[in-house]
């Protein structure tokens, strides 16, 4: 879930508190960037009325995934990699994919391992939900389409993602909007105990650790998902269909177990493969990042996260926080969709 409310956000939250750290939409104009710090855009809350679907879905094998996708925008633009979170889907970007088309860019809405039409190639493959495996998917999924460099950008897991290959691949990332930041983590970090009313945040992680837990995961996923959705974003209106859409992705034969390695995986409570080993290596070390990024926060995002000055100092090239207003909460793409996109038009022009 909620890259914000899972134990990467604890990783920062944790370091504080120990004190280690303290239809394309027609008519619609991208404001222009200032020659300085550009501001965000009015935050537009998604209360229906916009597209629903994709222009285009797809499929291609990409390393161990056949992954279904979707695209919009022309063929010989530039490419932006979109990437949802837990419990969410692409229909997180429903609304920016448009508004990236009419711009130009050729935009790629990928379903993660364990989501909507995305599939193992081989039944024998670890459901494995690791932060390195699901930063290789993106990778491969880059290679798969011949793509050499992409802007990326996402939120949750998604922003995790983004993250470690904007970290690890900065050859392969021209750009990176990331939601709450800085959101790489450690399976050693996350060993730090935090004070009672923080750990309680994070509550289903716990929960998950347990066989109950895997069942009532299992049994309730709709139900789980809809809670989180109405905690992270608690001043966000969504409705039925809207929520509809998203959960038809966590249907996916393979998405409770790979929800449940991913935090069980966090809390050292369940192995990884060992061919990430030397990925998780570097990526305990916290590296920088270097690329050209802008992080976006929503003002009533439930999910804890961190304060950006946490994680600033990891951003070392041109950069920039936006915190976007409008009761706007962990989904941010999906509840602002011109403020997300305009981020992703403005760190192209870094």
């Amino acid at each position: 879930m909620p890259g914000s409310i899972d134990l990467q956000r604890r990783s920062f939250l944790g370091a504080a508190a120990l004190g280690l750290a303290a239809a394309p939409l027609a008519g619609f104009a991208l404001a222009a960037p200032s020659a300085s710090s550009p501001g965000p855009l009015p935050a537009k809350k998604n209360g229906g009325g916009g597209p629903t679907s994709f222009a285009r879905m797809k499929r291609i094998r990409a390393g161990v995934l056949d992954v279904a996708y979707a695209e919009d925008g022309p063929a010989n633009g530039k490419p932006v990699l979109l990437l949802h979170g837990w419990p969410y889907d692409i229909h997180a970007f429903v609304e920016v994919a448009p508004i990236l088309a009419a711009a130009g860019y050729r935009v790629i809405v990928p379903y993660l391992r364990g989501y909507g039409d995305t599939r193992f190639v081989d039944a024998g493959t670890p459901r494995n939900g690791q932060q390195a495996a699901l930063a290789a998917d993106g990778l491969a999924l880059l290679d798969a389409l011949k793509i050499d460099r992409a802007i990326i950008a996402g939120f949750d897991w998604g922003a995790r993602t983004a993250d470690i290959m904007a970290a690890l691949w900065p050859e392969r990332c021209e750009a990176l909007v990331s939601v709450s930041g800085y959101l790489i983590g450690s399976q050693a970090l996350n060993r730090n105990p935090l004070p009672p009313k923080a750990e309680q945040q994070w509550w289903y992680q716990f929960y998950f650790a347990t066989e109950r837990g895997a069942a009532g995961y299992a049994k309730h996923t709709h139900d789980f998902a809809r809670l989180i959705w109405e905690t992270a974003s608690p001043k966000w209106a969504f409705d039925d269909a809207t929520f509809a859409r998203s959960a038809a992705a966590l249907d996916n034969p393979n998405h409770v177990a790979i929800t449940l390695h991913n935090y069980r995986w966090r809390l050292g409570l369940a192995e990884g493969e060992a061919k990430y080993d030397a990925l998780e290596e570097q990526l305990a070390g916290l590296p920088s990042i270097g690329v050209p990024a802008i992080t976006l926060e929503g003002d009533a995002n439930g999910a804890p996260h961190p304060d950006p000055a946490a994680y600033a100092k990891r951003f070392t090239g041109k950069y920039e926080h936006r915190l976007i207003a409008g009761g706007i909460g962990h989904n941010l793409p999906q509840e602002a969709p011109r403020a997300f996109a305009q981020a992703v038009i403005d760190v192209d022009r870094f």
